[in-house]
């Protein structure tokens, strides 16, 4: 007699769906593993740093900063799970360490959210078994999520606090009553709050969902909320209690996001809110060929995926999880990219979702050409930009073009006297390498609705007990356009030579140096400077401005390609306000 298979029931084929995407998510960062330096995207140095601070009794601090004030940007969840690998073994085991754990993390959220999306049929009853765990598995491999493995960053544990936030406000055990589900759900709610403070969006969404989508009662939603509450709370006086210990000049580095917010102000709402699909665009829609099309493709998609959000919420508290997340996001002052990035997943299951219903639905039969055509481009933008950038290996090019940088710089610096301060690019990197205190080169603020940089680290160096100490500037791409040597950049004050390499600049520092020489202090905007890099690798844009250079190099006028640092992809018809980003101009 023949074998007949029985068909798998909802209980197995929802864990078989999470081994999978679990098992590609550890694939995929398996090849992210690197020996790269701690500190190459700026955030991730931070949290190494204050995760050293906390193992070697400094407490919540910064400790490559003079004076070591405490830490009030970053929630101190993930420096806490570094703490022990930073303290117990020697920097780069302990990075290598940490990594390997950020790849777990990121597997487990992958397989949670692919379980938990084929049990509730996330994308609608009549969805193919395999999609929740192809999309799933689709984002946890997509070329940001693998550049965010590179490096230390918080958003496989956040990923992994949030989905289980969800998993348990909406399906508990059995076992357990809906009180506790909604207590532990809470609880997992706030942790993911102390992990980056956007996780908030998770405490009000789930609560929200109780409350109005499933009528429980005020005080289950209470249990779920009281959590969150706490954490909040206690993050919140640990902030206003050491916020004035951060030099207000680097109040936007280092202050908390009330000083960001505070400078941005009003202002800063339109530009967040017309950058925050643009990451989404750059991942699956560059390929086309002219910006008519783009945008025409674009504003569909993004129409497909508020409609997609809309019937999540009916179906999952994360429906209104990402509506608030989105909504922080909208008036965020700061690049939106990583951000989109930690919720790509559940994107993607919420679009997809949108895509089945306008497909399956009788009386839309008329979208149904639109909608494959705009699900086909999508998909196979996402595809040949994927295949790509794994061929070329580009999601890691940004993150090991600045380790190789700052590593050919490094034996400079051990030369330099060990009380000495520098000022430098990803100063958390110099610190960390060298044990040199370290300031920032840059300091960010806001001016209008754009973003700008200040340069004032002679200021910052004041900060030094001694009355004559010395600061040392590392401009790492003061470099002249080697295609043009009449542009070639010149600082006021150095000798009238084309700065073709690393440069470095020792300035006297005292009391009253920044009224001394006033030409070292001033505002840089990305939009007037000029930059070279070979091979086309993105990074920071270079130390060039009005005030702070003799000649100023105004951009060409070539078209530009914008390409975030962060994600390893590009984007021919987006621009940015992101100082995090540059602009590279084909010539």
């Amino acid at each position: 007699m023949p074998i007949v298979e029985k068909p798998l029931t909802a209980e197995a084929a929802a864990r078989r769906a999470g081994v999978a995407a679990g098992l590609v998510a550890l694939a995929g960062g398996a090849l992210t593993l690197n020996h790269m330096l701690p500190g190459v995207f700026y955030d991730d140095g931070l949290y190494v740093g204050i995760a050293y601070a906390l193992s070697h009794g400094l407490g919540y601090a910064h400790a490559h900063l003079p004076g070591y004030p405490a830490a009030v940007h970053f929630p101190p969840l993930y420096p806490l799970v570094l703490a022990p690998f930073v303290g117990l073994l020697p920097l780069s085991a302990a990075v290598f360490a940490a990594k390997v754990l950020n790849i777990g993390l990121g597997a487990v959220a992958a397989g949670l959210i692919a379980w938990y999306a084929t049990r509730v049929e996330l994308l609608g009853p009549g969805a193919p078994g395999w999609l929740p765990a192809a999309i799933v598995a689709g984002a946890a491999v997509a070329l940001p999520t693998l550049t965010s493995l590179c490096v230390l960053f918080s958003e496989p544990l956040f990923s992994v606090l949030l989905a289980l936030a969800i998993i348990l406000a909406d399906r508990p055990p059995s076992r357990w009553s809906p009180e506790t589900g909604a207590t532990l759900a809470g609880v997992a709610a706030a942790l993911a709050l102390l992990t980056r403070t956007i996780g908030v969006a998770a405490g009000v969404g789930i609560v929200l969902h109780l409350l109005v989508i499933r009528r429980a009662p005020w005080q289950r939603a209470a249990l779920a909320g009281a959590p969150v509450f706490v954490a909040a709370l206690g993050w919140g006086l640990w902030v206003a209690r050491h916020r004035g210990g951060i030099d207000p000049g680097m109040a936007t580095n280092y202050g908390s996001y009330f000083e960001v917010l505070k400078g941005a102000g009003l202002g800063v709402f339109w530009p967040s809110l017309r950058e925050l699909p643009r990451p989404l665009g750059d991942l699956t829609l560059s390929w086309l060929p002219a910006a008519a099309l783009y945008y025409a493709f674009a504003v569909a998609a993004l129409a497909i995926l508020v409609y997609g959000l809309a019937l999540t919420v009916r179906r999952s508290s994360v429906g209104l999880t990402l509506l608030c997340y989105l909504a922080i996001l909208a008036v965020w002052p700061f690049p939106v990219d990583r951000f989109v990035w930690a919720v790509l997943p559940w994107l993607g299951l919420a679009w997809f979702a949108a895509v089945l219903r306008l497909w399956q639905a009788s009386t839309l039969q008329r979208v149904r050409v639109p909608v494959a055509l705009v699900a086909g481009a999508v998909a196979f933008g996402y595809v040949q930009l994927e295949a790509r950038g794994l061929a070329t290996r580009s999601w890691r090019a940004a993150p090991a073009y600045v380790s190789a940088s700052a590593g050919e710089m490094l034996p400079w610096f051990a030369t330099l006297p060990a009380d000495a301060v520098i000022a430098a690019d990803f100063e958390p990197l110099i610190w960390l390498n060298t044990g040199r205190l370290s300031v920032p080169f840059y300091i960010y603020g806001y001016r209008g609705r754009g973003d700008r940089r200040r340069l004032r680290a002679p200021h910052l160096a004041q900060h030094r007990p001694a009355e004559r100490a010395v600061l040392h500037l590392w401009l790492p791409r003061a470099r002249g356009d080697r295609a043009d040597s009449g542009r070639a950049a010149r600082l006021s004050g150095a000798p009238r030579r084309e700065l073709r390499d690393d440069f470095r600049l020792r300035i006297p520092v005292g009391p009253r140096v920044e009224r001394a020489r006033p030409e070292l202090s001033g505002l840089v905007d990305d939009g007037q400077a000029m930059e070279w890099r070979p091979h086309g690798v993105p990074g920071e844009p270079w130390i060039l401005g009005s005030r702070v250079c003799a000649y100023t190099a105004p951009w060409p006028s070539s078209r530009c390609s914008c390409i975030s640092a962060r994600s390893g992809i590009s984007s021919r018809w987006m621009t940015t306000r992101s100082s995090r980003t540059t602009r590279s101009c084909a010539a």
